[in-house]
């Protein structure tokens, strides 16, 4: 589990609960029930309204994927596996490797190299497993859409919910004594809109893309080192070559 969107939004609220103390409000005063009804449960059917079933069932998982993403190991600890795959398959051939197989935890990986064992032809394998990723990325990309969109729609359902407070305070402007409350209640619900779109909506969609990025970055990697076990190729070439893929700032921290 990566806490790194956890953590951020804590202190994303935290600044506004400072800022708030500072400039002597009360920071209970924005959790009034009817905004963050309208606008979180607003902007939730507003999104639903411009997706499909198919996408309306999958919004729990998007939730966990955004919140919740699964750590993506140290690219460097992926090398170290192909590494000793390249060695077994070069000195005892590719069908060695049947077995070690069983014992890989990664999917995509243990598909790969199973491809490549039953005698795949290596061009055929690398497009299958591209599209994979393709694929991948197509439906990580569908879900950063969704909270985009919420992040869009939000504000703007906050605006409503502001005018519909104005105009119950129009409603009863023959209560001076009630209006303060009043007004400050309709604009608590445009602070829900702006907040909500910054402080969650946007960064879960960032943070998906992220996330599939970096996957994908580490999918494409153990392509290239698939296709090269097939080759039979040396596994101080395969190292040399994987690294090579590796951004500058990973391979320093791992000889740091």
């Amino acid at each position: 589990m990566d806490p790194a969107t956890l953590i951020g939004m804590a202190v994303a609220v935290a600044a506004l609960f400072v800022f708030m103390i500072l400039e002597g409000s009360d920071p209970m005063a924005i959790f009034f029930l009817p905004a963050m009804i309208l606008v979180l449960i607003g902007t939730m059917g507003a999104a639903i309204a411009g997706s499909t079933m198919a996408d309306a069932k999958k919004i729990p998982a998007w939730f966990k994927l955004a919140i919740l993403p699964a750590k993506v190991p140290p690219v460097t600890d992926q090398i170290a596996i192909l590494v000793s795959l390249a060695e077994k398959a070069r000195k005892e051939g590719l069908l060695a490797l049947e077995a070690q197989v069983k014992d890989i935890d990664n999917p995509f990986l243990k598909r790969g190299l199973q491809m490549g064992i039953d005698g795949t032809d290596p061009e055929e394998l690398r497009q299958v497993l591209e599209a994979e990723i393709a694929a991948k990325k197509g439906e990580d990309k569908v879900a950063a859409k969704f909270f985009a969109g919420m992040g869009a729609y939000a504000p703007t359902i906050g605006i409503i919910g502001t005018v519909v407070g104005l105009i119950n305070v129009l409603q009863n402007l023959s209560d001076p004594g009630s209006l303060g409350p009043m007004i400050s209640a309709a604009f608590i619900a445009t602070l829900w809109g702006v907040l909500s779109a910054n402080f969650f909506f946007l960064p879960m969609a960032a943070k998906i893309l992220r996330v599939s990025d970096v996957q994908a970055a580490q999918m494409e990697l153990l392509v290239e080192g698939i296709t090269e076990i097939q080759a039979g190729t040396s596994p101080r070439a395969v190292r040399q070559k994987l690294t090579s893929l590796v951004p500058p700032s990973e391979q320093q921290k791992e000889a740091a």
